[in-house]
């Protein structure tokens, strides 16, 4: 997606980056471990396949990515608080993603739901100008990955989703309109009759025996759709949009101070 291809991510515990040709090799190597591909569901690729799926997630009107990376240094005080932010302090360059300071990274995917696909509590959540004038419904799966032991179950997860989802409420409508585009006479229709485009719900597919993850996004105000697992040993949890204000609050509780969009401009 290019909405975010030149806006980095910044906060007390996580620094979100677009991802770029320079994050693939640090992302090959990790791809290579065959603990991270069974909990992806990945296949390993060459360092070439690499780069051309990184082509595709940054131009893909269905896929929006950002690279995990440690925060920027100067975000905390050497006591550990957070400084205040200002637009000084917010300053990226080319070592605040190198490889070193990659932690992994995080993903939505976006896809027309059909009718069919949605179920009768989905439908009845739907607003009255929803059903007088109904826009294409779009459900968006997230994936997450912090890839090394090492920085597992330090909070790099948790600041990483919320920091993720503060920036998807903010920016619904235009990721939205980045993946239907306006071509469609139904569509074009719908947004000249002021049709707002949305997101229908947000979702993430666990395997049953992750239990840290689980904890995770149910921490994150995702539910269960069934207390079963899948056929595929997966649990499939949802949350029903995610607002600005919720999200910010969720931060706060969770220690992850100034929150700010930056422009990043690494060529």
């Amino acid at each position: 997606m290019l909405l975010n291809a030149q806006t980095a991510i910044s906060t007390s515990a996580v620094l979100l980056v677009p991802y770029y040709s320079w994050h693939v090799p640090r992302y090959h190597e990790w791809m290579q471990d065959e603990e991270i591909q069974e909990a992806t569901a990945s296949e390993p690729l060459t360092l070439e396949g690499e780069y051309a799926m990184q082509r595709s997630w940054r131009n893909d009107a269905d896929k929006l990515t950002f690279i995990v990376c440690l925060p920027l240094s100067h975000q905390r005080q050497p006591d550990g608080e957070q400084q205040q932010p200002d637009g000084e302090q917010h300053q990226i360059d080319t070592e605040s993603d190198s490889p070193s300071r990659m932690l992994g990274d995080i993903n939505l995917f976006l896809r027309i739901e059909e009718d069919e696909d949605a179920e009768e509590e989905d439908l009845k959540a739907e607003t009255a100008q929803d059903r007088l004038d109904p826009g294409p419904r779009i459900a968006g799966e997230v994936e997450l990955m912090i890839a090394e032991k090492q920085n597992q179950g330090r909070g790099f997860g948790r600041a990483a989703l919320l920091s993720f989802l503060r920036y998807v409420a903010a920016h619904e409508r235009e990721i939205a309109l980045e993946f239907i585009g306006s071509e469609d006479p139904s569509v074009r229709g719908f947004l000249e009759r002021g049709g707002r485009p949305r997101l229908s719900r947000l979702g993430v597919k666990i395997g049953c025996g992750n239990r840290r993850s689980l904890a995770l996004f149910e921490g994150a105000l995702f539910q269960k759709v069934s207390e079963k697992p899948s056929y595929f040993g997966e649990f499939e949890l949802r949350r029903e949009r995610v607002v600005v204000g919720e999200v910010e609050d969720e931060l706060k509780v969770a220690g992850v101070l100034g929150y700010a969009e930056v422009e990043y401009l690494r060529e």
